[in-house]
């Protein structure tokens, strides 16, 4: 499958003012880059075993074609160019050398997953090509000195396994804690992550089971960590496997304390998939607010959103978070992408992507912002934990990074 739109995306939805203006004037350009027009490149696994995602690259499509329709950025169209990988990284490698290559993209821009993202980081690295955004959170992707072309945007995953450490120090200090990760650095990561946060205690790992992208199922590893005598379950899955964790833990009358990575806890997919009363009691964490959630509901950010979605065909999934995700992974390339004015060179960008500071995005839960820097290429360091209800997620505690504050 090829999602190939070309488009234009103002951000008029966040409001921001950037320097550089509107002029028209020829500037420098990259490849990929006009008077005219901004060719962006992206994969996304339209199909495969994560495909619930690939509503991110939906809604990316449909921004950036607001954004044409309102004028552009800078008076430029963004020419986006979205191919189905399946997360293959394979495939993902294939892709992204045509569109580098024959297609000539500026960047690559929001790719999903963290093996196919592994598979073109050095590529993208070795030739210069700014690699902006990704849809994964490991923590490779914030390595300014080895990598310069390639920019976290998700809050890590160390950092989110880190608040989930802390919460059970403090709330579980006796916990046997069970573990459920996806056999890649996706997945370890978040192992990793939590084994870090637990530091003198990571002796509370009682029990790891790891599954494959190819399995039919996790039934067998969830009745395996079950029978480790653990109290408490980290699921690091994508959202299929995530779901059918959910489930089994419920229909094998397992009751563990539950925590849920947050790029798999959406209720229209992961939560509806496990059968919304499996899941009451199960922990996350968000940054951004959840569309289920009836306190956003009546407020203008979520009403201009919900109107996007509705005008771009997109209402069917007004329930999945990863539709706020992207709204906000794309406003935050549009503002890049403003803030390069008439000098759109690979470098600028790059440039630009390294200085926000305390940029605002109307979907973000409040307090939470995004700010870069030459040696900081992790926008979001924040998080909230919150708790399924059987209907939505209710946001509790404060909102923390890593180190507690």
């Amino acid at each position: 499958m090829t999602v190939k739109h070309t488009m234009l995306a103002g951000l008029s939805a966040v409001g921001l003012i950037v320097a550089g203006g509107l002029a028209y004037a020829a500037g420098q350009y990259g490849p990929g880059a006009t008077d005219t027009e901004i060719k962006i490149g992206n994969t996304m696994p339209y199909s495969g075993p994560a495909s619930s995602y690939g509503i991110i690259g939906k809604v990316d499509a449909a921004y950036f074609a607001m954004i044409n329709a309102q004028g552009g950025i800078n008076g430029r169209k963004v020419n986006f160019i979205s191919r189905d990988d399946s997360y293959s990284p394979p495939k993902t490698v294939e892709l992204v050398r045509q569109m580098v290559e024959q297609d000539k993209v500026l960047l690559i821009f929001n790719s999903l997953g963290t093996p196919p993202n592994m598979a073109i980081h050095g590529y993208l690295n070795d030739n210069k090509v700014p690699q902006l955004f990704p849809a994964t959170g490991a923590d490779q992707w914030n390595d300014p000195k080895h990598f310069p072309w390639t920019m976290l945007w998700l809050p890590s995953y160390s950092t989110e396994s880190h608040i989930y450490a802390r919460y059970i120090l403090k709330n579980l200090p006796n916990a046997k804690i069970a573990v459920l990760y996806q056999n890649d650095d996706y997945g370890k990561d978040y192992l990793n992550g939590l084994r870090d946060g637990l530091g003198a205690k990571a002796n509370m790992i009682v029990a790891t089971q790891s599954y494959e992208t190819s399995d039919p199922t996790v039934d067998s590893q969830i009745v395996a960590l079950q029978a480790s005598g653990a109290d408490v379950l980290l699921i690091a899955a994508i959202p299929k496997f995530a779901a059918q964790a959910i489930r089994k833990v419920y229909d094998i009358g397992w009751k563990p304390t539950e925590f849920l990575n947050s790029v798999a806890n959406g209720v229209g997919t992961t939560m509806k998939g496990a059968g919304l009363e499996k899941g009451v009691g199960v922990i996350s964490a968000a940054f951004f607010k959840d569309p289920t959630d009836p306190q956003w509901q009546n407020t203008p950010e979520y009403k201009e959103w919900l109107a996007f979605m509705n005008k771009s065909g997109l209402s069917a999934n007004v329930t999945d978070n990863q539709s706020v995700v992207a709204y906000s992974f794309v406003q935050t390339m549009v503002a890049v992408l403003k803030a390069c004015g008439n000098d759109l060179t690979r470098e600028n960008v790059m440039k630009q992507a390294a200085s926000l500071h305390q940029l605002k995005l109307p979907m973000l839960l409040p307090g939470i912002t995004l700010s870069t820097s030459a040696d900081d290429f992790n926008p979001i360091k924040q998080m909230q934990l919150e708790k399924f209800d059987g209907k939505t997620w209710n946001l509790f505690g404060e909102v923390v990074s890593a180190s507690g504050s």
